[in-house]
């Protein structure tokens, strides 16, 4: 008879108890179990990426290992929404606004808000490049409205995913307080180009998708400059790309600091980035052009993505100014959801394996919440 790893169970007990209580006393919104919210003075918005959620109709596309020869299965592909929907649905803090990367279909998006229909996702958005294996989806409690999907394009190559963007408006809230259509906010939901190919080579399709932000940033600007806007999804750069590569390149994702200032400015360069910032709000002081405030390393240390034994920081909520005025919707705090499931006996993200059919994703959930003054 073998011995019970006493030790393992206690470490694995323990670690169920430590992410309880991080749930306890992370974010608190309330009225997140309401099913069909009708309005909300809180909102909770998770954006994961699920890692190639590829759904069971073969059509070319798939990667190898998703292919019916490889044994990817409809009852593999059912079992695999399951615990993702009940991943999702163990959280006691469940989000109101789900965005995803790596879907393969608007199929899998429905599918999953059918698995998760007590929670009442209403809406759904899809975007996806024709021919390529995975797009980006979008789940919600609160109306969508004016979705729209930027497509990247430069050199005659095309980012391997379109970025989503979309209106939520929450019946019952406005500036004033009083009742109407909703005050809304803008998300832009992304899955840049990953470094597949070389961080250098690749660096150009990820600031083409700055440059579409950015772009689309100012348009919002000049038609409703209070509006908040949240850049969120899998960027594939940490917050702090620049000082990584030592501050030699001009990355998607700039600080708001001298270097990178006068790197851009040297370069003639002025919407092939993002700026981001520490305060709160986020006024840029080195550049002329708004930016952004990143909750990475100014609120949380580690990271959502762990690669060559080192935590990223790819994944992210990016927040303009509007979102700490004091008036509508406000930043609250957010946070990764850094336990049991979502993490193995390691603490690393529980990895999905199309072979056994075990695992979640490689990428760890991150969780925003906002609220309503």
């Amino acid at each position: 008879m073998k011995r019970k790893n006493t030790g393992l169970a206690f470490i694995w007990g323990f670690l169920w108890f430590a992410f309880a209580i991080i749930q306890l006393l992370g974010c608190n919104a309330s009225g997140q179990d309401g099913k069909h919210r009708k309005s909300a003075d809180s909102v909770a918005i998770m954006t994961w990426n699920v890692e190639a959620l590829f759904d069971d109709v073969e059509d070319g596309t798939e990667y190898a290992e998703y292919s019916e020869s490889a044994g990817w299965t409809p009852e593999k592909y059912t079992g695999r929404l399951n615990v993702i929907a009940g991943a999702i649905g163990g959280m006691r803090q469940k989000p109101d606004i789900i965005a995803l990367q790596e879907v393969e279909s608007i199929r899998v998006v429905t599918d999953l808000a059918a698995a998760l229909s007590a929670q009442g996702y209403g809406w759904s958005h899809f975007a996806v490049i024709p021919g390529m294996s995975l797009g980006v989806g979008l789940l919600s409690r609160f109306p969508l409205s004016d979705t729209k999907a930027h497509s990247v394009y430069i050199d005659g190559d095309f980012a391997p995913r379109p970025m989503l963007e979309a209106r939520v408006c929450v019946p019952g809230t406005s500036v004033s307080g009083g009742t109407g259509d909703g005050l809304p906010f803008v998300l832009f939901v992304c899955h840049w180009k990953s470094k597949v190919g070389g961080d250098e080579a690749t660096e150009p399709l990820r600031r083409a998708s700055a440059r579409i932000i950015q772009r689309r940033l100012k348009e919002l600007q000049i038609e409703e400059p209070d509006t908040p806007v949240i850049v969120m999804g899998d960027l594939n750069e940490n917050h702090n790309e620049f000082f990584i590569r030592s501050g030699s390149t001009i990355s998607a994702l700039l600080p708001d600091h001298p270097a990178a200032a006068s790197l851009a400015e040297t370069a003639g360069l002025t919407e092939d980035y993002i700026i981001l910032s520490k305060e709160k709000p986020p006024l840029a002081q080195y550049f002329s052009s708004p930016c952004f405030y990143t909750p990475w390393e100014n609120e949380l240390l580690d990271g959502s993505y762990y690669y060559r034994n080192n935590w990223e920081t790819i994944d992210h909520f990016l927040l303009n100014a509007a979102l700490f005025s004091g008036n509508g919707w406000n930043y609250e705090c957010f946070r990764v959801l850094s336990g049991p499931p979502f993490t193995n006996a390691a603490g690393h993200p529980n990895v999905y394996n199309p072979r056994t059919g075990n695992g979640l994703s490689d990428h760890l959930p991150i969780v925003l919440v906002l609220d309503y003054r």
